[in-house]
């Protein structure tokens, strides 16, 4: 049983075959696109490459060398350019997916991780996306022009790999003074 599996997946990528068709060719693309999804998501590193989500990554690597063999005379032409229009159409499927069913669009891109709340760092999703205490104040200073994680609401790693920070709301300091008998009080806010 395992035997005629194999056979037929070796025959399909056309893994001992001279040349590949375009079908091969087409789902090796789509095999390989698939591994690189899993792989980058396994790494859990949201920052992976840039600001992008995993399968935008993924995309780009895969896309711009399958298609410099067709530019390098490497591969086939049309098997190649048939994997390049596989590998587009499977992001765009993805795309639509992960619009369309929010449930698939956190396994697609993956979801937000809290990094702070209420001024306190959450080392645990810290941990988790690779993303050191420097890292976050350095994300601190250039989008919330904050110095302290004390001043921050909640700080969170978007599945973009942005790290969007909301500053604590500034309380208002109401001081009385007290002039001369006579002198009503007035309040100053600072």
């Amino acid at each position: 049983m395992f035997e005629g599996i194999g056979s037929g997946v070796n025959y399909a990528l056309g893994l001992d075959a001279k040349e590949v068709n375009l079908w091969q060719m087409g789902l090796r693309a789509a095999v390989v696109y698939i591994a690189g999804w899993i792989m980058v998501r396994i790494a859990g590193d949201r920052r992976f490459i840039g600001k992008h989500a995993a399968f935008d990554v993924v995309l780009s690597i895969i896309f711009g060398s399958t298609l410099s063999r067709t530019i390098n005379g490497s591969a086939p032409f049309f098997p190649t350019i048939g994997a390049g229009f596989v590998l587009v159409g499977m992001h765009w499927l993805f795309g639509g997916i992960s619009f369309h069913f929010p449930v698939l669009e956190r396994l697609i891109k993956g979801s937000s991780r809290v990094l702070v709340r209420d001024g306190k760092i959450n080392y645990k999703n810290m941990h988790k996306s690779h993303i050191s205490e420097k890292d976050l104040e350095s994300s601190l200073r250039s989008q919330a022009k904050l110095t302290e994680v004390s001043q921050v609401e909640i700080a969170r790693l978007e599945s973009s790999g942005d790290i969007s920070v909301l500053p604590k709301e500034k309380i208002p300091h109401i001081i009385d003074v007290r002039v001369e008998e006579g002198v009503k009080t007035i309040k100053i806010e600072l």
